[in-house]
């Protein structure tokens, strides 16, 4: 295939040209046809920095969700239903995958806007300081995905092209001591939960440039199979560690997990930094203007114009290790997962109610309401027993009704999920209005082939959600909260040898979930079962603490790259990867990063092929 020279940094322009829409830009434009017209930036903008920033901030909504880059190709998702595998589960994507391409240049699009609003406004003023943070972030994605990138501090609005990649040590450096400058001498905000730039959001990228920093330049890998390695110096650890602390700012897990989540709480006091959506006043087209994230991580309940249950597509569902992850007594289980979804009656058309009914009554009916709705599935952990799932059918009788004529879903279906077969009591009404109540065990491979196949995530939920399975989500996206940074300070206490602490961290995370404290690392027995050599170490309670509070919400990739388990916790727990070779290049080079996009290296001439990451 042969790739036109094409400039990466244009798209910027390009995208912004483009109605000014801020929509993301895959594609790239030559140099001789960068802009309309043949206008530049500074036609567009004049020299509005106010401009540049807002298109900065709404920038990192084209890779604010990616379940291919963020989810896939870990431990907690598979695909059910027959749904394919993507190349990104089988660690097959290359140098021109377009999913990769798009965050390249993406990235580098917010990174160039915020250039912009420094340039034009000063990188001292707060909408300085504020594209400082952004440019900043958006270096700390480029590094975890790619590793060594070009670092670029300057505005492009022309067509240089020669940008060679700068070591990573350096990036690290150069960001390390632009934040902590941001942290101790800007005039941002201590704190907001409006999606701006803060102190606490400083310090909380601080923390994690730290922690990576702390990975990738002082420890070495030892066997990318057994996931081990040696910590060669903690001093970067001991500064995430710290600058964890100043993130979390002295702030308890006070608040239950179910409340921290809830759609009418958004902008909460654990909130540190998000992605802004709104719904009341989109400009656009306000079916599809949002996102997808509610959609996303569940199995399939029917069409939802058919159902009265939000669309999802059997793609990242719970993988079995997911399915035993929460223990008995974890809060954190009924606040991820819908448990339980109640019916929905249908109109004289067929078309069942939405709203206060169906999926979403569980946010939108009072409890009055809901105690006597029509219930049309229920999923139990497998920590419950059929005795207790069967108590449970009987007292909610009166609720699991479904007649045909009445209800959009007329069989009603619960299920235990356990290993190595889910129970299913379903309630089947047949063409007579006769009724009876079937129970069978099935395989996990059956059961996954089926629709209503296990519990969907519903962090993410909007109550507002209209009658559709478009990107209809307008809930804010959250990529940095408290508990997250109580979970990367534990990390870096473990890493700087302070066990103790990093203990009292977990402990605390663990104890907002209802979970008794642990006395030790060792202490910490997993309910999921594991095979051959693997063992659980100090670092798997960590990720799997991490696996718990914030699934779902595209942390796991980055987690397992940075801690170097990626690899391990491939062969022991993923569905389609069975060996160290198949995560490798023809050579035996892993892929521990994503690939620098062969567009990229076309067009820049600082870059040759000799600069691809290994695997490639």
């Amino acid at each position: 295939m042969t790739i036109m020279k094409k400039n990466i940094y244009l798209s910027v322009i390009a995208a912004l040209f483009a109605g000014f829409t801020l929509t993301a830009c895959s594609d790239f434009l030559e140099p001789e046809n960068k802009t309309a017209g043949g206008k530049t930036a500074d036609d567009v903008f004049g020299k509005d920095a106010t401009s540049l920033l807002t298109a900065a901030y709404s920038s990192l909504k084209s890779y604010g969700f990616s379940t291919d880059l963020y989810s896939r190709g870990t431990d907690l998702y598979i695909h059910t239903r027959g749904k394919s595998v993507s190349d990104f589960d089988t660690y097959t994507f290359n140098t021109e995958n377009g999913t990769i391409s798009s965050l390249y240049s993406n990235v580098f699009k917010t990174i160039n806007l915020s250039n912009g609003v420094i340039s034009y406004a000063g990188a001292d003023t707060q909408l300085g300081q504020e594209a400082r943070f952004l440019r900043n972030y958006g270096y700390y994605m480029l590094t975890q995905h790619f590793g060594s990138v070009p670092y670029i501090t300057q505005y492009i609005n022309s067509a240089d092209k020669n940008f060679p990649r700068t070591p990573l040590n350096e990036v690290y450096a150069a960001m390390i001591e632009d934040l902590t400058d941001l942290y101790n001498n800007s005039s941002l905000a201590a704190q907001s939960h409006t999606g701006k730039a803060s102190k606490q959001a400083v310090a909380a990228l601080l923390a994690k440039v730290y922690l990576a920093a702390g990975w990738d330049l002082d420890t070495s890998l030892g066997s990318a199979a057994e996931g081990s390695y040696t910590v060669n110096n903690t001093s970067n650890f001991s500064q995430a560690a710290s600058w964890a602390e100043k993130a979390i700012n002295g702030i308890s897990l006070t608040m239950s997990f179910e409340q921290k989540w809830s759609p009418f709480n958004e902008g909460n006091e654990e909130e540190i930094f998000s992605i802004q959506y709104e719904r009341t006043g989109f400009p656009g087209d306000i079916i599809d203007g949002g996102h997808a994230m509610s959609g996303a991580f569940g199995g399939y309940y029917g069409a939802y114009d058919a159902s009265g249950i939000k669309g999802a597509s059997s793609e990242d569902c719970q993988s079995q290790k997911s399915m035993y992850l929460f223990e008995k007594g974890d809060t954190r289980y009924a606040a991820t997962y819908m448990m339980v979804m109640y019916n929905s009656k249908k109109d004289a058309s067929g078309i069942p109610a939405w709203g206060n009914e169906g999926y979403y009554a569980y946010y939108n009916a009072t409890d009055t309401e809901k105690a006597k709705m029509a219930i049309c599935k229920a999923y139990f952990p497998y920590y419950y027993t059929e005795a207790e799932v069967q108590a449970w059918i009987d007292e909610h009788q009166s609720q699991l009704i479904a007649d045909k004529d009445v209800y959009a879903n007329a069989d009603v279906r619960i299920s235990l999920l356990t290993l190595p077969q889910v129970t299913n009591w379903i309630y089947v009404q047949d063409n007579n209005g006769n009724a009876k109540w079937t129970k069978n065990k099935v395989s996990i491979s059956d059961y996954n082939a089926q629709t209503s196949n296990g519990a969907c995530v519903k962090k993410f939920d909007d109550a507002a959600a209209d009658f559709t399975n478009k990107s209809n989500d307008y809930r804010d996206i959250v990529l940095f909260h408290v508990s997250d940074m109580y979970l990367i300070a534990a990390e870096a206490y473990l890493m700087a040898g302070q066990n103790a602490q990093a203990l009292d961290k977990i402990n605390a995370v663990r104890g907002r979930a209802g979970l008794p404290a642990l006395a030790s690392f060792s202490a910490y027995q997993p309910e999921y079962t594991t095979t051959g050599s693997f063992t659980i170490k100090d670092i798997d309670l960590i990720l799997d603490e991490r696996a718990r509070e914030l699934y779902a919400e595209g942390h796991r990739w980055m987690d397992l790259r940075r801690t170097k388990q990626l690899v391990r916790y491939n062969i022991q727990f993923s569905e389609y990867i069975s060996s160290e070779a198949a995560m490798a290049n023809n050579k035996g080079e892993i892929k521990w990063y994503r690939p620098i996009p062969a567009n990229e290296i076309s067009a820049n001439t600082g870059i040759n092929n000799e600069d691809q990451n290994p695997g490639y």
